[in-house]
């Protein structure tokens, strides 16, 4: 279905779907209050990031209790001994 004259002369965006001056016009108010949320956005999620990667690398782990053996598991069968993939 092709776009009569009267149709495509009411679209914001001209035949090779490039935005049109009109368009232009209506979004230039907001490019500025775009730009400062995004840049909000952006510096509180650094912050963030940031602030975690400084907490962690102050922990030292000196209250966590490490073995000096390494614990031994019992041994156990590697095979399926019931269900639908049992032998």
């Amino acid at each position: 279905m092709v776009a009569s004259p009267r149709e495509s002369q009411r679209s914001y965006y001209d035949a090779s779907m490039v935005l049109g001056k009109p368009m232009i016009r209506a979004r230039r108010p907001s490019v500025v209050k775009n730009a400062l949320t995004g840049s909000a956005i952006v510096g509180f999620a650094a912050a963030a990031n940031a602030s975690t990667i400084r907490a962690d690398a102050q922990d030292n782990f000196e209250h966590v209790k490490v073995p000096d053996v390494p614990v031994q598991r019992a041994k156990t069968s590697s095979q399926i001994t019931s269900g639908p993939l049992a032998k």
